[in-house]
């Protein structure tokens, strides 16, 4: 798997916000960006393989 550029225009105090919640995790904007958005879209594989598996069961509902 090979690396790409993303680049964003984003408001200066959305860019704080993420600078202080970086800092606090002792990680740089860009790494603090790159993980949340693996571990949002770790939460929606998982989300949608528990749905899938209740339908595969017949359990509909139960989260």
């Amino acid at each position: 798997m090979g690396t790409s550029v993303l680049s964003l225009r984003i408001d200066g105090e959305l860019l704080e916000r993420l600078r202080h919640h970086a800092a606090k995790r002792g990680m740089s904007v860009q790494d603090y960006v790159v993980r949340t958005l693996i571990r949002d879209d770790f939460d929606e594989r998982f989300q949608a393989a528990v749905e899938e598996t209740e339908r595969f069961y017949g359990v509909e509902g139960v989260t």
